[in-house]
């Protein structure tokens, strides 16, 4: 297949019936794949370059280094999480080895004023645990807040493709509990083990993915009409896709889309970027079609059932 992309730059500075054809587009796409290739996006180079040395470097770090920045307790979200640590397969129920990964992860950079759900203050509000590593927050910090901005613009596309008003997801985005994940795959040596995956497959649980993948790098896959079809890394451009919360959303009318990073023998070391949109804390999802399709639930207390169903 050749896979889906999304201009956002041509959306932006498009009107009338023009507008509404790229916002077809984007509804067909979403609803077919839940994934595509986004161009136009207006992100500097300079900030994914930086964050991209700021990762590649706590990585080459030592296992005993990059452990001090380790979650300060068992099923916290923020931090470095080692090799043989998740089984993302888990998720969907399958048995797996563990995926051939590691991760630093980080959180929310603010806790908003008036925030006192106990929950909340002790899960995605709980302070990221920095590296000391010269730049690396920095860095981090101000991808974070790019891709803050790059959400909110992607979702008033979305809002476009659901024939919504186009500030209609403002209010319930005005302080998400968005996480970014820096990926490290380490280079495969020899045949993996049965069933083991760079990630195994799974589903994203909130309301969009933001991924930069590693340019030119292979192994992202998505199962579309019944095959795994490979997603291109395309440099300087996003890969989008939607989460179970969103499909939720709109009542199935677009796809979670099953995904994985395939482990192959004698792999290069890959890595990405993938930021993890989820709406407010409180902030109530309910089918937008006015169905029963599901049950309204509200967006931090969704994520944090999704979490302890995997056991983390």
């Amino acid at each position: 297949m050749q896979f889906p992309v999304f201009d956002l730059a041509a959306f932006e500075a498009s009107e009338g019936e023009a507008r509404q054809a790229l916002a077809r587009t984007l509804d067909t796409i979403l609803g077919e794949t839940g994934f595509l290739v986004l161009r136009g996006h207006g992100v500097p180079e300079a900030l994914t370059e930086a964050v991209w040395d700021a990762a590649g470097a706590f990585f080459a770090l030592p296992p005993e280094v990059k452990a001090k920045s380790a979650p300060p307790r068992p099923g916290a979200p923020y931090g470095w999480l080692g090799p043989n640590v998740e089984a993302l397969a888990a998720s969907k129920g399958e048995d797996t080895p563990p995926d051939l990964k590691e991760s630093f992860n980080g959180g929310p950079q603010a806790v908003p004023d008036g925030m006192t759900d106990p929950e909340a203050v002790a899960s995605v509000y709980q302070p990221t645990p920095w590296p000391d590593l010269p730049g690396f927050r920095p860095a981090w910090q101000a991808y974070y807040a790019a891709m803050e901005d790059l959400a909110n613009r992607v979702m008033v596309a979305f809002a476009a493709a659901l024939n919504l008003p186009e500030d209609y997801f403002v209010p319930l985005i005005d302080a998400p509990i968005s996480a970014l994940r820096a990926l490290q795959y380490p280079a495969t040596i020899g045949q993996p083990l049965d069933k083991q995956q760079r990630a195994g497959a799974h589903t994203d649980y909130g309301s969009l993915t933001i991924l930069m993948p590693q340019p030119h790098s292979r192994g992202l896959e998505v199962m579309t009409g019944g095959d795994w079809v490979e997603v291109p890394a395309e440099p300087g451009a996003f890969v989008i896709n939607i989460g179970d919360l969103m499909a939720r959303w709109t009542a199935d009318r677009w796809v979670s889309t099953l995904h994985r990073v395939v482990a192959k023998p004698d792999q290069p070391a890959r890595r990405s970027l993938a930021f993890f949109h989820q709406p407010n804390w409180a902030a109530e999802i309910v089918p937008l079609d006015g169905s029963d399709a599901y049950p309204p639930v509200l967006s931090g207390p969704y994520l944090m059932e999704k979490f302890r169903a995997t056991g983390r």
